[in-house]
């Protein structure tokens, strides 16, 4: 029987790296010989977001990283450009920013349902390309039922705040392995890929995790 590479993503539904960085990975998957397993695991990149930011995406960045709204444009363009190249259709004009706890704890509840791989799609999409609000519950709740969650069973989690803590958990081991960006991918425990690098380097360190493996059988 074949062990699938388990690979561990830190990622915020609120990145655009992580959206990117998805497709590429995806690409190196198959192109990969062998089996993988994912899973998606909570980060903030931006706790002190409230929910339902009333500011463009300009002045949230400008605000939050301290840039000339100029500088903010510019690097838009240039991350748009870069999400088409790999058949993302970004719309910062449309992004409502906002807390992405909620998020993260559907995702959690995703997972439990075996449904994870799929409302993580669903969940960057209708932020970096349909402008939903992911701060509410009737919004994820819809996102939800549309890849297949039970919708009354996902709004009860939610209210009641079931996953906070695995959200929290998450976090916690981030901190651990000391990830402090995202996407950060941890391959089979051992092998740390830090940012959106090419579908080439992905398929590198899942083939290194292969021939280790191999070797340990020898």
């Amino acid at each position: 029987m074949v062990t699938p590479v388990k690979v561990d993503v830190w990622s915020d539904i609120a990145c655009p790296w992580c959206f990117i960085g998805k497709r590429r990975f995806e690409q190196a998957v198959a192109r990969f010989e062998g089996e993988v397993e994912v899973e998606f695991h909570s980060f903030e990149l931006s706790p002190d977001t409230p929910v339902g930011y009333a500011g463009s995406t300009t002045e949230f960045l400008a605000r939050h990283k301290g840039m000339a709204p100029a500088q903010v444009e510019q690097m838009l363009a240039q991350v748009t450009g870069i999400a088409e190249g790999e058949g993302l259709h970004y719309d910062f004009d449309a992004v409502r920013h906002t807390n992405t706890v909620l998020a993260h704890q559907a995702l959690h509840h995703a997972k439990a349902h075996g449904r994870q791989a799929e409302l993580k799609e669903r969940l960057l999409a209708a932020y970096f390309e349909q402008g939903r609000d992911l701060g509410q519950v009737d919004v994820v709740v819809e996102l939800g039922a549309e890849v297949g969650l039970d919708a009354d069973a996902l709004r009860r989690d939610l209210e009641a705040g079931t996953y906070v803590d695995a959200v929290r958990a998450d976090e916690a081991q981030a901190a651990s392995y000391g990830i402090n960006g995202v996407p950060f991918y941890v391959l089979d425990g051992r092998y740390g890929v830090s940012g959106a690098q090419s579908p080439e380097t992905f398929l590198s360190a899942l083939q290194q995790v292969e021939t280790d493996r191999a070797a340990a059988r020898a």
